[in-house]
């Protein structure tokens, strides 16, 4: 496959229809490292084609391919996962700018996912027996593929999101065209890739590389796809529900959000947990310099905690090294793009202006050339009415509020349109399970932040989203329920008398 042909439509790589390229820019240096088609409208219709033909009438080959076959395609992806594993890290790392390790660790979570999701379809049972009350009745409620998937995926997490998608899809008989992020694109084409070497039969597996629009918009309007699946911001999120309403596709989106990460002084009392929470205060908002959807952004601490707290997070995050993510000790790498750099000053250009105090960043690095790196950034004394606390940044941009009781700590983590995650930090037990259950998130992590468990669904509340994403939920939506019901002695009902 040359650079330029990454559209696979129907089993067959190709350039795009009008032969338009785009360069992939290395966002640590800003140089173009790779070159791939840039698909259209064209494009996009043949790939939902083909997809269609693939599928039929749920009477295509992969829909009705047994559950054990479609289960044993998923295990061998992972295994070609874990042996290109140094590769697909690799290039995950220079296309998102993520660290090497980090790289790795994705691919290790993509491989868990398709396990997953191969060993949930294996373990269902036939249907859910429906008691009718008559032993004439045998009732039953099965699941069947919703059709053709439209999955469309964001630039901060291209495998990984592209798998969550991807892997629930087949394991329930569908087939799909997918659209990676025009900035991100590299790893999901290796993806492909990967499910044509495992035997994935042509057609069930297409994708177009290309902008949102049109590539993502005609995914969304099309009226031969039956859902669509949108990971990304909630302005394009709102974009694909109103393309989508048309045709009354099924829809599942997963929008971010600006979530809060709660510490309680108790949790602070002995050296151990103050260095702890510190410690996971760093990750929650500065791994993958904060480009990431459950990102702990809000820092929301209890007052007689904030000094000693806020003064220790500083000096951390000052020490945070950064750099190209392949590169030895770095642990911080760019952000995404140039754009994404520029958004991520005037967020905190904006702070600054409406009282926020810096306490670390703010600023570029010196010495890093034209790559689109900042200094993770604490900002500090900052409420409710600051932009920067209440929009998502998607950068190593951390925001300090405080709290004096419970209510008020709870108050501030649900004052947002958002609610995709937040954590909770104490020591007592009984507040721990009070505040996760008044917190009004899909994920909350008590004395943590960020793991995920890939049997676990994941999704949030408000503009978040709608629908869930892993665990038996993630696999439910891409099924349709159908509710068999057979008599076994049928006989006249002489509803009429004539």
């Amino acid at each position: 496959m040359s650079a330029q042909k990454t559209i696979h439509v129907g089993g067959e790589w190709r350039a795009a229809a009008s032969a338009t390229t785009r360069e992939i820019i290395d966002p640590a240096d800003a140089t173009v490292f790779a070159v791939v088609a840039e698909g259209g409208r064209e494009d996009t219709d043949a790939a939902i084609a083909a997809a269609r033909t693939a599928f039929g009438a749920g009477a295509g080959q992969w829909p009705r391919t047994p559950v054990a076959e479609r289960a044993a395609l998923l295990r061998r992806v992972a295994d070609l996962l874990q042996r290109d594993r140094e590769e697909i890290g690799l290039l995950e790392s220079r296309d998102a700018g993520k660290t090497l390790e980090e790289g790795r660790v994705d691919v290790d979570c993509v491989s868990d996912a398709f396990r997953y999701f191969a060993d949930l379809v294996m373990n269902e049972s036939g249907g859910r027996v429906v008691d009718a009350g008559s032993p004439d009745i045998h009732s039953v409620v099965v699941h069947e593929p919703v059709g053709v998937c439209a999955l469309i995926t964001p630039w901060n997490y291209p495998l990984l999101q592209a798998s969550w998608k991807i892997a629930p899809a087949l394991a329930a008989g569908n087939t799909f065209v997918i659209k990676p992020s025009e900035i991100t694109p590299l790893t999901t084409v290796a993806l492909i890739e990967l499910l044509i070497e495992a035997g994935l039969p042509a057609g069930v597996a297409n994708i177009v590389t290309g902008a949102g629009d049109p590539v993502g918009a005609r995914m969304a309007e099309h009226p031969d796809v039956d859902l669509v699946s949108f990971t990304g911001g909630l302005a394009s999120g709102t974009k694909v529900m109103r393309a989508a309403a048309d045709s009354v596709k099924k829809v599942a989106l997963e929008l971010g959000g600006k979530n809060p990460n709660v510490v309680f002084a108790d949790a602070c009392e002995t050296e151990e947990g103050f260095d702890t929470a510190v410690d996971q205060a760093l990750n929650a908002a500065f791994i993958h310099s904060g480009q990431v959807c459950s990102a702990g952004s809000r820092l929301i601490i209890e007052e007689s905690l904030r000094e000693r707290f806020v003064a220790e997070l500083a000096r951390r995050a000052e020490k945070i090294r950064l750099g190209r993510g392949t590169d030895d000790g770095v642990e911080c790498g760019p952000l995404v793009s140039v754009q994404q750099l520029a958004k991520t000053e005037a967020y905190v250009a904006s702070a600054l202006d409406e009282g926020a105090v810096l306490r670390a960043g703010g600023k570029r690095p010196e010495g890093k050339g034209e790559g689109y790196f900042y200094r993770p950034t604490v900002l500090d004394q900052c409420h409710r009415e600051m932009r920067v606390v209440r929009e998502e940044v998607f950068g190593p941009v951390l925001t300090v509020e405080t709290f004096r009781t419970e209510d008020e700590a709870v108050a501030l983590a649900n004052d947002t349109e958002y609610g995709l995650a937040g954590a909770v930090w104490t020591a007592d037990a009984g507040r721990a399970r009070r505040v996760a259950g008044r917190l009004r998130h899909g994920t909350v992590w008590i004395n943590d932040f960020h793991p995920y468990l890939p049997q676990a669904e994941w999704g949030g509340f408000g503009k978040s989203g709608i629908g869930r994403e892993l665990g038996p939920a993630g696999l439910d939506e891409y099924r349709e329920a159908k509710h068999i019901y057979q008599n076994l002695a049928p006989r006249p009902v002489r509803w009429f008398a004539g």
